[in-house]
């Protein structure tokens, strides 16, 4: 018997350090896909929806080819192409557990009235996304994702008449997470349709995120020609929709991000379990063995 567990013990070794080594390998590759990451600083155009970022000394940009792998090959998100970019902030890392960036998307389904934006109950609103979660979870799981359940509002919903920007956040927590998240959303109006920002983080970093997308708010802008006051009534086209819709979704949840699914993903940055529940799931079948042994089903 004492042979046996000495071999065991020997095993064990030789699997958490192949364990190790493949975490080891998965971090070396997530660091090689940051490392050929092109940041961008100070003035950048957003071309595809006409609006452009000046970004102060705290944020830096990412194109949509990068921003897309930090969504989908480290944070796990499903494809989609209508990503433009990223704003992260300066001194966090998209791989650090802390971290969060604002991934960046438009809508052209045309202008958005922002009339009925004094009419808008929000904790009705808040009632009707809950209760919409299970249809959401049903599509999650049946595209192999988690459940999430809307916990409440981690910023209500404000709406700023002269500036043509909407911003909110919620809470939300995702199935088998110890962790709530965190998805901070400002919506800029424009003449043609509108720019989502989509922050996403741990509820722990609620304030720090807050602050950061209060800076960035003004920050954004679209060009000269295709700012909301560019409107021409009766050229341009109108969207089927008002502001109610750009938080609560609806016929403006097609043009959102990640809509199918309800809502963006935090993604695990640790891309590995932790080494000991990795080295106690391989050996649960051998511990097994050995209690079948101990208890006289399996010949010594």
């Amino acid at each position: 018997m004492k042979l046996r567990w000495m071999l065991f013990g020997l095993l064990a070794v030789a699997m958490g350090a192949h364990a190790q080594d493949s975490q080891s390998k998965e971090e070396q590759a997530a660091r090689a896909i940051v490392a050929g990451f092109q940041w961008r600083d100070g003035a950048v155009a957003v071309d595809e929806a006409k609006a452009r970022f000046n970004l102060g000394e705290n944020f830096r940009y990412l194109g949509a080819a990068d921003a897309r792998k930090v969504l989908e090959q480290l944070w796990g998100n499903p494809p989609d192409d209508s990503v433009l970019g990223m704003v992260v902030p300066k001194g966090r890392g998209v791989l650090d557990d802390t971290g969060w960036a604002v991934v960046v998307t438009y809508s052209d389904e045309g202008y958005v009235s922002d009339e009925d934006a004094a009419k808008i109950d929000y904790a009705e609103m808040l009632q009707d996304m809950q209760d919409e979660d299970k249809e959401i979870n049903e599509a999650r799981k049946e595209a192999g994702y988690g459940s999430l359940e809307l916990v409440g509002w981690a910023e209500p919903p404000h709406y700023d008449p002269a500036s043509k920007k909407l911003y909110w956040a919620k809470e939300l927590k995702s199935e088998g997470s110890e962790h709530n998240t965190v998805n901070y959303d400002i919506r800029v109006l424009g003449r043609r349709g509108y720019l989502s920002l989509n922050a996403v983080a741990r509820m722990q970093e609620l304030a720090e995120v807050k602050s950061g997308m209060q800076q960035l708010l003004p920050m954004v802008e679209f060009d000269p020609g295709s700012r909301y006051a560019d409107y021409s009534k009766g050229t341009d086209k109108v969207a089927a929709y008002g502001l109610a819709a750009l938080i609560g979704g609806g016929i403006a949840a097609k043009a959102g991000l990640f809509a199918k699914l309800g809502v963006l993903l935090l993604g695990l940055k640790k891309l590995l379990l932790p080494l000991v529940l990795l080295v106690g799931a391989m050996f649960k079948p051998l511990i097994n063995v050995f209690r079948r042994k101990k208890d006289g089903d399996v010949a010594a």
